[in-house]
């Protein structure tokens, strides 16, 4: 009888969510799972602009992981990993703990903590890590009196995390986008013009060619001197990869972990997926879309690599379904060159979002 082998899963991502949920029909033979997370759930980003404007309650945007691996059978550790040695096949946590693996999977996403802006990390909250920014999104809004916010990065994840924030927060409310060059450069014409609007819309005030200097209690300074009122400071600027990811010794692209056509990073043992990889061969914008679409392939791959078999590849969709949010139950919605928008989009992408979170 052969020894149990260790998997261990690093991060509660989307992509290892799924790679659970695969395992309540067709578990790892000969293997026990670990899932490394800190706290029990994680939440799911298609769901958070909704979330933050109210359509959503916390329960409804979490993945219970405490649940998910109860049903397969698999351990759940409370903790953050820290480091990573993949010669000695350990994980070490944040409390000290080592914990041992034969194979292993990094799905920790993203962050978009400022670490070099004068004082973000006193008064500035990063949208990602997402349960972190909900938490705090919500014991702010459950301040009384009149709101002021400034969300600073104006691609498209900081444009919905406006408009949710302005429909939520509703009249008397202040809400300022700020770009450091122009809002939405990244999109396309139609998403440009109709995102544009849905922001004035919702009453978001756009300030682009502003280049914030330093957070205080009280707002946001730009370069020129101008002060921005502001009680809650968004950070939504850049995908920025966890710092000890730089210490692991495997190969990174820009920090992130760069990974081959079948998920695997430089350490045969190590596979990578969600937003913390970097695609060498196929290089994609961070999105939900490719992690969703990267679980039924780290599912086999994990366990090609339990028993000895060849790895499959992974190929990412060249285009897919782009939906967003536009603060009330509205969406904008593009894929090769086509659109559309208003609540019937809106009602495509809350089943898209339902279904998705139903599965588990």
């Amino acid at each position: 009888m052969t020894d149990t082998k260790s998997v261990v899963l690093i991060g509660g991502g989307h992509t290892h969510a799924l790679v659970l949920n695969a395992l309540k029909t067709a578990p790892f033979d000969g293997a026990h799972v670990t899932v490394i997370n800190p706290g029990p759930t994680a939440p799911y980003s298609g769901m958070l602009p909704g979330f933050v404007a109210g359509h959503y309650d916390r329960a409804e945007l979490d993945i219970d992981l405490a649940a998910l691996t109860q049903k397969v059978g698999a351990t759940l550790i409370d903790g953050k990993a820290i480091a990573m040695d993949p010669d000695g096949k350990t994980i070490t946590l944040e409390d000290g703990t080592i914990i041992p693996y034969d194979v292993a999977s990094v799905d920790v996403g993203i962050t978009s903590h400022m670490h070099r802006l004068d004082g973000f990390a006193d008064h500035g909250v990063p949208a990602k890590p997402l349960g972190v920014f909900a938490d705090k999104w919500d014991a702010f809004r459950a301040t009384t009196g009149a709101k002021s916010i400034a969300v600073i990065g104006g691609g498209i994840a900081g444009a919905e995390l406006a408009m949710a924030m302005a429909y939520s927060a509703g009249q008397g409310a202040t809400v300022r986008l700020l770009d450091r060059s122009t809002i939405l450069s990244a999109n396309s014409a139609n998403a440009r013009k109709r995102v544009r609007k849905a922001l004035t819309a919702n009453g978001v005030e756009v300030i682009e060619q502003a280049d914030v200097t330093e957070v205080t209690k009280d707002g946001v300074v730009l370069a020129d001197g101008t002060t921005i009122a502001a009680g809650f400071v968004v950070g939504v600027a850049g995908a920025t990869p966890h710092g000890w990811l730089v210490d692991t010794g495997l190969t990174l692209v820009d920090g992130f972990i760069a990974v081959d056509t079948t998920l695997r990073t430089s350490a045969k043992q190590v596979f990578a997926v969600g937003d913390c990889a970097h695609m060498t061969a196929s290089p994609r914008p961070k999105a939900g879309v490719y992690a969703v679409r990267q679980a039924p392939v780290l599912t086999e791959n994990i366990r090609a690599t339990l028993t000895g078999a060849p790895l499959a590849p992974y190929h990412p969709q060249s285009d897919y379904l782009k939906l967003v949010s536009l603060g009330g139950k509205r969406a904008f919605g593009e894929k090769r060159g086509l659109w559309a928008a208003g609540h019937l989009v809106w009602r495509l992408k809350d089943r898209i979002d339902r279904a998705f979170m139903t599965q588990f």
